[in-house]
């Protein structure tokens, strides 16, 4: 089972991904053929990341909540249910307009279009630790340390 540990230790991954992406997303740095070569693995990287931790939720998180006696935890289920889809969406059309053919042309619409996956990435994240992951503790779901319990216990 995964517990809140994970979870967060996942967002802390994510966001060091971000971070070190966003080092050498720079025109200049992308014009050395190393840099843009590391750059499309680490986006790959971000993308096969992103895509694990939403099919983890949906496979071990929100099939409980979904459940749960109170409607605002079900609400919250679905809303986070409803978000995923546009950013799954983005990301697949993005791998196939940017990284599929490992052309390494980043261009400033590239960069761009990088640049709102990234935010959106972080607002899940942000949305994640300030509404969902607190919510997990209040109804019992998860306990404050990893020690002390998992999901589903």
């Amino acid at each position: 089972m995964t517990t809140l540990d994970a979870y967060r230790n996942t967002h802390i991954e994510l966001r060091q991904m971000i971070d070190d992406l966003n080092a050498i997303m720079t025109p200049e740095m992308l014009k050395i053929r190393p840099n843009a070569k590391t750059a499309h693995e680490l986006l790959c990287d971000l993308g096969t990341k992103v895509r694990a931790h939403l099919s983890d939720e949906d496979r071990t998180l929100y099939p409980r909540l979904l459940i749960h006696e109170d409607a605002k935890v079900k609400s919250i289920a679905w809303g986070f249910i409803s978000g995923e889809k546009p950013l799954r969406k983005v990301f697949d059309d993005y791998h196939k307009r940017w990284l599929r053919n490992c052309d390494f042309n980043f261009s400033e619409d590239f960069l761009a279009e990088t640049r709102e996956i990234f935010e959106m990435v972080v607002r899940r994240i942000e949305r994640e630790e300030l509404v969902l992951l607190p919510k997990l503790v209040e109804i019992g779901l998860f306990q404050e340390s990893e020690r002390a319990g998992s999901l589903g216990r």
